[in-house]
């Protein structure tokens, strides 16, 4: 993935989709999390409603970490040279590259572009979002939906051969494991894109784009040319529609929440860390 010039088409044209869905939103971020940063895509889209935001990288793969270190090495040598030009003496919005263990708490929001199918455990993922969000942060994310690739599926499955993707999460399923976690008033949208390619090969050569398959049970060891000239003849006779282009479902998965103030649970004797409770009282000292 870090070798593709650039980020997938269809991750940024969810980006775009998924940055619309930040202009209701009041907060005003100080600090933001892009998770995922290249393959997800849109940062360019969030610091354009955010400019004077701070943006903390977190990738998922050490090359992926080295290209984005890069990028953002060159991005601050062409920014530094354009203000020293214009005789400008305050800073950009800063970047950091950072590993997700090493990421400090506190951002107010984080943003997830894609990622919710390319994690082997949502809900350890989730936990991981909840706890670098401060408290009235909020989770912008999205994925691919149960509908996606279902004509592929078909295929597959009419082969007798393993299914070729993940059980993608559905949009209600996605607002149970949000509240799961922790936040609060998930807010979920779904919607479906049909996809099309003039030949199977260029079909898969761009699926290949989308990301790593984290499904369970898949066919292990590599496939033959044998079985590859066969998978793209039986894409060109099933999947070929009425214009001649292979037809692929794409369904994409929007959620959006916020991190509640924690709720200390009623009882004899309760528990509260210490900076749980210097926020309880900042909150209600706020007019």
């Amino acid at each position: 993935m870090a070798a593709l010039p650039q980020g997938p088409w269809l991750h940024q044209e969810v980006a775009r989709r998924l940055a619309d869905k930040l202009a209701p939103i009041r907060i005003e971020p100080a600090t933001w999390i892009d998770w995922s940063a290249f393959l997800g895509g849109g940062a360019e889209l969030v610091q354009a409603r955010y400019p004077q935001a701070q943006r903390w990288v977190v990738e998922p793969t050490e090359a992926l970490r080295q290209r984005s270190q890069a990028e953002l090495a060159r991005g601050a040598s062409r920014s530094w040279k354009s203000l020293w030009r214009r005789n400008v003496p305050e800073a950009w919005a800063s970047e950091a590259l950072l590993s997700a263990g090493a990421l400090p708490d506190g951002a107010q929001m984080l943003w997830a572009n894609m990622c919710l199918h390319a994690h082997a455990s949502l809900p350890e993922l989730m936990a991981q979002w909840h706890r670098h969000l401060a408290v009235d942060g909020f989770l912008m994310c999205s994925g691919l939906g149960p509908d996606t690739a279902r004509e592929l599926r078909d295929v597959y499955q009419a082969l007798g051969w393993a299914l070729p993707t993940i059980d993608f999460v559905d949009m209600h399923d996605l607002g149970d494991e949000l509240v799961k976690a922790g936040f609060a008033d998930p807010v979920m949208d779904m919607e479906c894109l049909t996809l099309t390619w003039a030949t199977p090969e260029a079909m898969l050569q761009e699926l290949r784009t989308w990301g790593g398959n984290v499904a369970h049970g898949r066919e292990p060891g590599l496939r033959t040319p044998r079985w590859r000239t066969r998978l793209q003849e039986e894409l060109a006779a099933r999947l070929t529609r009425p214009d001649g282009r292979l037809g692929l479902t794409v369904e994409l998965v929007y959620g959006h929440a916020i991190k509640p103030m924690p709720r200390v649970k009623m009882a004899p004797e309760a528990r509260v860390s210490l900076d749980d409770m210097k926020r309880m009282v900042r909150k209600q000292d706020k007019p």
